[in-house]
């Protein structure tokens, strides 16, 4: 599926303006088919999810988490994890993470030739029993192993922090205490860490802060990733501040999906599209075809049944048809 030129509206829109002081290039950490889909009530075909990694591979995304090897009880939009991701995982120049919650969920992923998977810890107490059913230095001690054996298996390991700027029960979050868990994450062995904003409560100030901290406590812009969400409105403005500060991996989901099933404020990923779209116009590269991803997301919305809260999608997706490749 692709867009017609006059999806995209007039000709040379947006038009591009860099700002001074941004990265040339930034890499999407595609999150659709795990976080964006993971917490779908309705049951997704597995056909469906591989449908649709393949189309945002085809659409010019190169990092693209495909699912999760958590226990299916906690997740089970994702219990298909052994059958998905045999489906993807050929992908020509495409890296397909997975994550991974301790020992067995590794053994899973290692078993079908996952070469990058990702941890996910807690910045605070509350959230880590919610979701891991452990206090955060119990997640780590669980953490080092899994890390540790994946990087003897030549993975690459992404660590996940959620939590990073307010939490439903304990409100604000003291920054030391995010930087004190990146920290043990880098110490361990990630080579990546993605900070969370899971509930969608970040402002840019918030964001610049915690970036300065972590440099002061020696972990290097370059291996920071945002990931933000969107319940106020904020995600590209946080986005823009973290581009600032010289990070260039975003997580974002295709068409706005998402959520957490452990955080019921937690609304929807910034969209993929919004973000493609600001990227455009500050001549920020990102190897994406704008056109294509739109026309993926306005499927994806037929096959869950509702419209896109990407304003990207609704903006461009009025005229998408389907496209049948030569």
């Amino acid at each position: 599926m692709t867009l017609g030129p006059a999806a995209l509206g007039p000709a040379a829109l947006p038009m591009v303006v860099p700002a001074p002081g941004l990265p040339a290039r930034v890499r999407i950490h595609e999150v659709g088919a795990r976080d964006g889909l993971q917490n779908e009530k309705a049951t997704v075909p597995t056909e469906v999810k591989a449908e649709f990694v393949r189309r945002l591979a085809d659409a010019g995304l190169t990092t693209i988490e495909a699912t999760s090897f958590v226990h299916p009880k906690w997740v089970p939009q994702l219990a298909d994890a052994e059958q998905l991701f045999p489906l993807v995982r050929e992908l020509p120049g495409v890296h397909l993470p997975v994550l991974v919650p301790n020992g067995r969920g590794l053994d899973r992923a290692l078993s079908l030739k996952a070469t990058r998977v990702a941890v996910f810890a807690s910045a605070t107490e509350s959230f880590a029993k919610a979701n891991l059913n452990r206090t955060v230095d119990e997640s780590l001690a669980v953490f080092t192993p899994v890390v540790a054996r994946a990087k003897d298996e030549g993975a690459h390991v992404r660590g996940y922090v959620s939590m990073c700027f307010g939490d439903p029960w304990e409100g604000a979050v003291p920054i030391a205490q995010v930087v004190r868990v990146c920290r043990a994450l880098v110490d361990m062995g990630c080579d990546e860490l993605s900070l969370g904003d899971t509930i969608g409560v970040a402002t840019p100030g918030h964001v610049l802060e915690l970036l300065a901290a972590l440099n002061e406590q020696h972990v290097p812009t370059d291996v920071l990733g945002v990931h933000f969400h969107d319940t106020y409105g904020q995600a590209l403005a946080n986005t823009y501040a973290a581009l600032e500060h010289g990070v260039t991996t975003v997580d974002a989901s295709a068409g706005g999906l998402g959520g957490c099933p452990f955080a019921k404020s937690a609304t929807g990923n910034l969209a993929t599209e919004d973000l493609v779209w600001m990227l455009q116009g500050l001549g920020i590269d990102s190897g994406v075809d704008l056109g294509r991803l739109t026309a993926t997301s306005v499927w994806m919305a037929e096959q869950l049944g509702r419209p896109s809260p990407s304003r990207t999608v609704r903006a461009l997706g009025k005229t998408a048809q389907p496209h049948k490749e030569q």
